[in-house]
């Protein structure tokens, strides 16, 4: 298995006993602030369950059961991986790499740098070279389950042997699975904030001139005034009345006479 080489795979708080006494403060410690355990994550390796489209990125396992993993074989065939203990995460040649293609869509690549398709006899192999149509794979999530639909609209299940195929039209609980990953979840802090609000408070005056100016004589005008005003409308919370007054004053705003 020495291709497989190249795969790249606090403290816990307990609800006390009421306090007596000054400790009693305690009691009234928010909810919010006891940080939140994913024991299920824990149970596997630290390997966490995707429950939405954009959490399948990066290295991900396929869980028939609990688990069992899908597992490549040299063959270019998969089956089920023998049960892992309580735990343990994924073993390498049960770990594939997800990439997404579109909004709906991705291909799924197994340790042997190979993509996954169905041939016609609905067997699942992992030969392709490259991407293409019959590489495509669809997660539907529903009801909190995973079905995964291959590109000849059938759902991956196991035979009688535990090979690993795709060839029933409609899913049932043979069909469930459970997709997860290692990858780090990114929280973007900007991901709330409008676009033309992000940046320095002089770069957001440019983004809301370009949005609003006429642009009659394709000339960008900024105001000259001390932009430190903006600094005190940004504390003040007035800054989006005192961008447009900046405007006004330039009379380039669409929305100001």
């Amino acid at each position: 298995m020495s291709e497989y080489d190249k795969v790249r795979p606090g403290k816990l708080v307990l609800k006390g006993e009421k306090q007596k006494g000054k400790k009693r403060k305690h009691k009234h410690k928010k909810q919010e602030d006891v940080p939140k355990i994913d024991q299920d994550a824990i149970e596997h390796g630290n390997w966490w369950k995707a429950t939405k489209f954009d959490d399948l990125n990066g290295a991900v396992a396929i869980e028939f059961g609990k688990h069992t993993y899908v597992r490549a074989l040299d063959n270019g065939l998969f089956t089920l991986g023998a049960p892992h203990d309580e735990g343990d995460g994924p073993a390498p040649e049960e770990i594939l790499t997800a990439v997404p293609i579109n909004e709906r869509q991705l291909a799924l690549k197994s340790g042997y740098n190979k993509y996954l398709r169905v041939e016609k006899d609905g067997k699942v192999t992992g030969r392709s070279d490259a991407i293409g149509a019959m590489e495509q794979w669809e997660p539907v999530f529903q009801e909190g389950k995973l079905a995964l639909q291959g590109s000849n609209e059938c759902f991956l299940s196991l035979d009688d042997d535990d090979n690993v195929v795709a060839d029933d039209k409609k899913a049932s609980e043979k069909n469930m699975v459970q997709i997860r990953s290692q990858t780090t979840k990114e929280v973007n802090p900007m991901k709330d904030v409008p676009v033309e609000e992000q940046g320095s408070l002089a770069q957001i005056e440019v983004n809301y001139i370009k949005k609003f100016q006429k642009f009659q004589d394709k000339r960008m005008r900024i105001n000259p005034n001390d932009k430190k005003e903006l600094d005190k409308a940004k504390v003040d919370g007035t800054l989006h009345e005192t961008l447009l007054d900046r405007r006004s004053k330039m009379k380039a705003d669409r929305y100001c006479k």
